[in-house]
């Protein structure tokens, strides 16, 4: 990063199992994806999550690392899925099949 752009804020955010973790961070101009990451300190917060890569986006949008930031922009961390989604709406469906009383 070159200390001749200006400074910007943007946030990054994880919903992390058990609470939502946000900072916000003044960069520079012409910061990526992946270097605001490293400077937030995440990697301190979770080292959980260190070992597998994480998804990563700019307001649900997926991007890769070197995606430049824009002043206000917010990155999120994506965890991976624990269950199927669509296998989760059959088994709701099906319960609720089998909780309707017969019609006549």
């Amino acid at each position: 990063m070159s200390s001749m752009g200006a400074d910007m804020q943007v946030q990054i955010a994880f919903a992390a199992p058990t609470r939502i973790w946000r900072q916000t961070l003044e960069v520079a101009a012409g910061t990526t994806v992946g270097q605001a990451l490293a400077q937030s300190g995440f990697a301190q917060a979770f080292p959980e999550f260190t070992d597998q890569p994480l998804a990563l986006g700019v307001y649900g949008e997926r991007c890769d690392a070197g995606r430049v930031l824009q002043p206000g922009e917010r990155v999120e961390l994506y965890r991976p899925l624990v269950f199927d989604p669509l296998e989760s709406r059959r088994r709701r469906a099906g319960h609720r099949r089998g909780k309707r009383p017969a019609t006549r």
